[in-house]
């Protein structure tokens, strides 16, 4: 039966809530219907489209003020809940009204009015479904009672551990467990200890507890490693049949310098007229992982490659990422090659694609090729002499490149990120800024070239494929950011058609070097909405591109692979193993943007913490920085000498009362003017360093209270 027949029932003709008998009644069921409609229901009730009531009458939420959502809880205590139904608002929750539930839970709420303060409030009633089922979190001993604090900060409450239930557990250990009762109303959470994952500063644990909590598949399972020990550890010649073999050609693969798994290499020559051939040849993925094979699936459940400080977890085994799919130096190897034919402006001309072999001829670092190319370093160029012309080559054509992109819009605010160096022992001892050189650049442009390349061909066929796409921002968006540089006395002009990359970045060339660009560029970059994995070609706003995939990455991201399955089956190539897809184009997109949201935040949940670890020993110690962010409750400052970012409170600022003004991301005191914006210099002291919260709070210098030690467990709440 319908669902939609239901809900029409209940919308149009229920002035009440309805029994089981009453619905079959009004809907003139056959038998086999009644018996379906039961289930039915219960499916509703479970997605929260309706609500069972007392007497097991049912009902839609609003009509009995009820909401059903999810309950996401801040770290101050409170919550919001979510509603399924996405035409209604969310609701805020006081903390005093979150039990039973917990962060992440399916929760029906009752709409009040707060007594205190008149405005709409709810409070949860009933957990229709538990989000949790095990946490991982710090297992202490204090004054006999046993407890775990979650290291997730939603979850606020320490769980119980009733004796006997704590195992070989350790105080102070990280564990894993499992909840046997839930919170109610007047008690907290009770769980046991089903696994102990050992010392909370062991590197090691550090990556096991990230994988848990975001939910990152830690290994791989038996039946996957059994298929990758089956992998050809080389090239056969069998394999070569059909295969174009650029073996001849001077590949190379240009790479970081802890860099193991090498997706791409490239390769250039000189065409007649002073153009260019650039063969981008990617590592032929597809070949070795069957569509539907055991290694498929582990390869879809993870999405992407996750990357830690000093560890990784894959998205293939090794023995394909590191091994017989790596464009390792000196073996052939088995690629997917985009050739790309451009004119003596960079334009590209022409373009096509095939399976092929190759042979790289080195492993270059970008350190390595900016001595070359930048530095013109005698010894780094008389190393690579054979090279060096390609490499010359590469330089001209990239930076054709990249300025044809920037003429058309491009987008390129090339921020910083942290380099988190770390000692024998797997410990941060420092954190920098990376440094971008013309080689990192230079390869990047040939990687866009290449996912430009196969987008627009694969659409010219009108071949269902996976974009990478990013959309323009919303106008609510652009008119705060034009609010917003109003006060620099600056201003864009949108034109009628609606807004096109190429105005932003002729606003962003018209405001370089100008005391405010700092600013207006963090603030643009929040404006713009995050890119994504669709079946629809909606183009690619950042990049000015309206034809964009991704392609160059097939080791460590998914959709690259289903590109190529794509590619390939329209170049009529044979699959040494034909299967079949594990989910439809648009499920496979939808996941991918989930399972790299989910990576991104788990990446940057551990730089949090070796941030956190680094900063620990550095109580009371002064620095130098700059305001980041602004918000009401207080502003980020980012350290001069080091790349770590903290949090000035605003309750510490004691000279003044501080509002915020919204519109122009600043505090400003109300007497005497003093205001903190981005881009503001200041001076600050560490003041405490919570490793459970991630949180490092400064205080400026001139209202300097005495240094609160580093706070390592949260200890129990009570």
């Amino acid at each position: 039966m319908d669902f939609n027949v239901i809900l029409i029932l209940m919308q149009q003709r229920a002035n009440r809530p309805l029994g089981l008998k009453e619905i079959q009644e009004a809907l003139d069921l056959s038998a086999g219907e009644r018996k379906e409609l039961g289930k039915n229901l219960k499916g509703m009730v479970k997605d929260g489209s309706l609500v069972q009531l007392k007497g097991g009458r049912f009902a839609l939420p609003r009509k009995v003020n009820l909401v059903v959502g999810t309950l996401s809880l801040h770290r101050d205590g409170y919550g919001f809940v979510s509603p399924v139904d996405d035409k209604a608002q969310d609701v805020f929750i006081p903390a005093r009204h979150i039990r039973p539930a917990m962060h992440g839970d399916l929760v029906v709420v009752r709409l009040e009015r707060s007594l205190r303060t008149g405005r709409p409030e709810g409070r949860v009633i009933r957990v229709e479904q538990r989000a949790h089922q095990t946490v991982v979190g710090r297992y202490f001993t204090e004054h006999g009672v046993d407890y775990v604090s979650p290291v997730d900060p939603h979850l606020k409450d320490d769980l119980l551990v009733p004796p006997g239930a704590a195992g070989d557990a350790k105080s102070g250990q990280m564990v894993l467990v499992t909840i046997e009762s839930y919170p109610e109303h007047s008690r907290g959470a009770v769980g046991r200890v089903t696994e102990v994952l050992g010392d909370a500063t062991d590197p090691a644990v550090e990556v096991r507890v990230a994988a848990i909590q975001f939910d990152l598949p830690y290994e791989f399972s038996p039946e996957a490693m059994v298929a990758a020990g089956k992998v050809p550890l080389q090239v056969s010649p069998q394999e070569l049949a059909e295969r174009e073999d650029l073996r001849q050609l001077d590949f190379v693969t240009i790479d970081g310098e802890s860099a193991k798994d090498f997706d791409d290499a490239v390769a250039i020559a000189r065409r007649a007229g002073d153009g260019y051939r650039l063969w981008v040849a990617i590592a032929d993925v597809a070949h070795y992982v069957p569509a539907g094979s055991v290694i498929d699936q582990e390869a879809f459940g993870r999405g992407t490659s996750v990357y830690f400080p000093g560890a990784c977890l894959p998205m293939l085994p090794e023995a394909l990422s590191n091994g017989i799919c790596s464009l390792n130096p000196e073996v052939d190897r088995l690629v997917m090659v985009a050739e790309l034919d451009f004119d003596a402006s960079g334009h590209r001309v022409g373009m096509r694609f095939c399976p092929a072999v190759i042979h790289s001829r080195a492993r270059l670092t970008y350190t390595e090729v900016a001595a070359i190319l930048v530095e013109r370093d005698p010894e780094a160029r008389t190393q690579r002499q054979p090279l060096v012309e390609d490499l010359e080559n590469m330089r001209e054509l990239a930076e054709l490149r990249i300025e044809l992109r920037q003429q058309r819009g491009s987008l390129d605010f090339d921020l910083p990120e942290a380099q988190i160096q770390l000692d024998l022992k797997g410990r941060p001892e420092n954190i920098v800024r990376t440094e971008r050189n013309l080689a990192h650049r230079l390869i990047e442009e040939f990687m866009l070239a290449a996912n430009e390349a196969v987008a627009a061909w694969l659409g010219q066929q009108r071949e269902p494929m996976i974009y990478r796409v990013h959309e323009a921002p919303t106008e609510g968006k652009i008119a705060a950011f034009q609010e917003f540089i109003a006060y620099f006395n600056q201003g864009i002009s949108i034109p009628a058609e609606g807004l096109k990359p190429k105005v932003l970045q002729e606003f962003l060339d018209r405001v370089a070097g100008q005391p405010e660009e700092h600013v207006i560029n963090h603030v643009l970059l929040r404006s713009l909405p995050r890119a994504y994995y669709s079946i629809h070609n909606l183009g690619h706003f950042g990049l000015a591109a309206d034809n964009y995939c991704h392609f160059t990455s097939p080791i460590r991201r998914y959709p690259d692979l289903m590109v190529h399955r794509v590619l390939k089956r329209r170049l009529g190539e044979r699959e040494p193993q034909p299967g079949k897809p594990l989910a439809s184009l648009e499920e496979i997109a939808n996941r991918a943007s989930m399972t790299e949201r989910r990576a991104m935040e788990a990446e940057r949940d551990v730089v949090h913490l070796k941030k956190c670890q680094f900063m620990s020993d550095k109580l009371g110690e002064h620095f130098s920085g700059i305001v980041t962010s602004a918000h009401a409750f207080g502003f980020f400052v980012e350290l001069q000498d080091y790349f770590v970012e903290g949090m000035v409170h605003v309750s510490s600022l004691t000279d003044d009362f501080y509002q915020y003004e919204e519109e122009r991301h600043r505090l400003i005191g109300m007497n005497r003017r003093r205001e903190f914006g981005i881009s503001t210099l200041v001076k600050v002291v560490v003041h405490k360093v919570d490793l459970d919260r991630r949180e490092i709070d400064f205080r400026l210098v001139e209202s300097n209270p005495a240094p609160m030690r580093s706070r390592k467990p949260r200890g129990r709440k009570r």
